[in-house]
C-alpha cells in the first residue's frame, strides 16, 4: 500500500514509527511499605546486561553507573508500561544518590515548555489533583498515551529538578518536511560514508511494508535526524546531571542522540541504556546497557500491582 506524500499522513510516523523498537519519601509507614514492594518488583523485572563487558549487573549496580555521568540517556519502547515503570523507580532512585540536574522528555513539545514551567511549581506544593487534570494542563498529546505516561509524568513533574521539552514542534516538522534539509555532522553524517543515513532508511522502509517512495523516504529521514539534533542539542543545554527519555532508535549510539551530542562538542556520547523485550537484539555498538524485561503478558501482573 502506497502513502501520499502529504505532511497530514507522514506526521504519526515521523513522530512515532522510529520510536518503537526497541523521590520524596512518603508520609506514611504503610505508604513506605508500599513503595518498597514496588521497588522490589521494578528490580526483579528482567535482566541487565553491561553491554560492554558482557556481565551481568543489579539494579542497583546499573544505578550506580548512571549516577557517576553527568549526561544519560534512556532508549524506551513507548508501548511498553513496565519500561515507564523503570525509568520512575530509575529516577527516583538516582535523586537519592545525588541531586537530579534536570530531566527531558521527547514526549514534550516546545509550546509545551511554558505549560510545563507554570504547572511544576504548582505540582511541587503537593496538591490534590487528578492526574488526568494535569494532562489537561499540560496539553498532553494524545499520540503518547496517558495511561502509559501518566505515573511518570506526576513523578517528574512533582520532583524538584526541572522538566525539559525534547522535540520538534508541530509546525517545524512541518516545514521540515517540506525542506528536507540535511544534518551536517561528521558522526550523524558524513564521517560514516552513508551508513547511518541507510540504516535510517531501511528501518523507515520495514516499518512501512517498503511501499515507501523516495519523496516521502527522503522526508521522514530528514525530519527524523533533526529530532535526533534537536534532542542533542537540548540535552547539552540542560543542567546536569541531565537525563532524556526518548524512543530507543532515537537513544541508539549508533543511529541516533550520541552521534549528533559528539557533533556537537567534539567529545565523548552520553551514557546510554536501553530498555528491550527479550529475545531483542541490542549490541555493543548501539548502548552501554540493556535492561531487558520481560513479555507484556508475563508482566501485567507486576504493573498492575503498582
Amino acid at each position: 500500500m502506497k502513502f501520499p506524500l502529504s505532511f497530514s499522513a507522514v506526521l504519526p510516523a515521523c513522530v512515532l514509527a522510529l520510536s518503537a523498537c526497541s523521590s520524596v519519601a512518603p508520609a506514611t509507614d504503610a505508604a513506605t511499605g508500599a513503595a518498597s514492594a514496588a521497588m522490589q518488583d521494578v528490580r526483579q523485572l528482567g535482566e541487565i546486561v553491561d553491554l560492554r563487558s558482557g556481565q551481568r549487573l543489579s539494579a542497583e549496580q546499573l544505578l550506580a553507573q548512571l549516577a557517576a555521568a553527568p549526561r544519560v540517556i534512556v532508549g524506551e519502547q513507548h508501548d511498553q508500561l513496565s519500561h515507564h515503570k523503570i525509568e520512575q523507580w530509575l529516577l527516583q532512585q538516582l535523586q537519592g544518590q545525588r541531586p537530579q540536574g534536570s530531566v527531558l522528555l521527547e514526549m514534550l513539545n516546545p509550546d509545551q515548555q511554558a505549560k510545563v514551567d507554570k504547572v511544576k511549581p504548582w505540582l511541587q506544593t503537593d496538591p490534590v489533583v487528578r492526574p488526568e487534570h494535569v494532562a489537561e494542563l499540560l496539553a498532553w498529546q494524545p499520540s503518547w498515551k496517558w495511561e502509559q505516561y501518566g505515573d511518570l509524568v506526576m513523578t517528574v513533574m512533582r520532583a524538584p529538578y526541572p522538566v525539559w521539552s525534547a522535540n520538534l514542534d508541530r509546525s517545524e516538522i512541518k516545514q521540515l518536511f517540506i525542506d528536507k534539509p540535511a544534518v551536517q555532522g561528521k558522526h550523524s553524517n558524513l564521517a560514516n560514508d552513508g551508513k547511518v543515513h541507510d540504516k535510517l532508511k531501511d528501518i523507515i522502509r520495514v516499518m512501512h511494508d517498503n511501499q515507501i517512495d523516495e519523496p516521502r523516504l527522503a522526508a521522514m529521514l530528514s525530519v527524523q535526524q533533526q529530532r535526533d539534533r534537536r534532542m542533542a542539542e537540548r540535552l547539552l543545554a540542560a543542567p546536569a546531571p541531565a537525563v532524556l527519555i526518548a524512543g530507543a532508535y532515537h537513544a541508539h549510539k549508533d543511529l541516533g542522540v550520541p552521534l549528533h551530542v559528539q557533533d556537537l562538542t567534539g567529545g565523548p556520547a552520553p551514557l546510554v541504556l536501553v530498555l528491550a523485550q527479550q529475545g531483542a537484539a541490542v549490541q555493543a555498538p548501539q548502548a552501554d546497557f540493556v535492561w531487558f524485561t520481560p513479555p507484556v503478558a508475563a508482566t501485567a501482573a507486576v504493573v498492575s500491582a503498582k
